[in-house]
């Protein structure tokens, strides 16, 4: 049997200080896209950061990757996939697509990694009760 898959799309709009001098976004803030990805998925599927640090939990990425394939300009409209890798492990694990609304082209590619430190800032390595609650309310558990 094939596990839920949680998929999320938000579309944003290219601003003038997020492109260097050639009009093509700079590529360090697909970081922030990337983000923008994580809060728009989170808020509309119940797992913000503010439902996390109410959960007394942070969740600070461990890992962050990209591969760009096409650029994006100044002005153009860009769609970002953002899709929950589901583990059995104590972490939260996304992938993004961005794609430029203009033409469907992908734009950049990438994943990420957060893992759960309780308040102290230590280390969880056991997944919390309300992120299991969470997953099975998304149906990914019985």
């Amino acid at each position: 049997m094939d596990k839920k898959t949680l998929i999320h799309r938000t579309e944003i709009v290219i601003r003038f200080s997020e492109v260097d001098s050639m009009g093509i976004v700079w590529h360090g803030n697909y970081a922030k896209y990337f983000e923008d990805g994580r809060e728009a998925f989170g808020k509309a599927l119940g797992l913000s950061y503010l439902d996390v640090y109410a959960n007394k939990h942070l969740t600070p990425l461990v890992k962050l990757d990209f591969e760009y394939k096409t650029p994006l300009e100044y002005g153009d409209s860009a769609i970002i996939e953002t899709k929950f890798i589901d583990h059995d492990a104590a972490k939260i694990h996304f992938a993004y697509t961005i794609y430029n609304k203009k033409n469907n082209k992908i734009a950049a590619t990438g994943e990420s990694i957060q893992v759960f430190l309780n308040l102290d800032r230590e280390l969880v390595l056991i997944c919390p009760e309300f992120f299991l609650e969470w997953k099975q309310k998304m149906g990914l558990i019985k």
